[in-house]
C-alpha cells in the first residue's frame, strides 16, 4: 500500500507516510488519508521515507492538504527527504511553506 496512515504518540498529529512514487496516481489516496473529518486531528506529518520520486502533482497536493490544514497557521512537517526530494522541495520554495526536516 502507497499510503499509510497512523496518529503519533500525541493523539492529534495524523502521520502520513508515502512509499515509492508519489504522483497523481496517488491522488485519491492522499486526500483520502487526511479528509477523514477527525476533529482530534491538529496536525500533520508527511513521511517520505520511502518516497522514491516526488513531481509537480504530489506538490500541488501538499499545497491542498496546507490549505485544509488551514494554511499559514496549519501545522505540517515534511520529513525524511532523499536528497533528489529535499531538491525538489527546495527548489519549489516549499521551505517557506512547510516545516522540513
Amino acid at each position: 500500500m502507497p499510503i499509510q496512515t497512523r496518529r503519533d504518540d500525541d493523539g492529534q498529529t495524523l502521520v502520513i507516510r508515502i512509499e515509492g512514487r508519489f504522483d497523481f496516481s496517488t491522488h485519491q489516496a492522499f486526500r483520502d488519508a487526511y479528509e477523514h473529518g477527525d476533529p482530534d486531528i491538529r496536525g500533520y506529518i508527511i513521511d517520505l521515507s520511502e518516497t522514491t520520486y516526488l513531481d509537480s502533482s504530489a506538490l500541488g497536493m501538499l499545497l491542498l492538504l496546507r490549505d485544509y490544514a488551514g494554511g499559514d497557521s496549519g501545522r505540517i512537517v515534511i520529513e525524511n527527504c532523499n536528497n533528489d526530494v529535499r531538491r525538489i522541495l527546495s527548489i519549489s520554495n516549499f521551505e517557506q511553506l512547510f516545516t522540513i526536516r
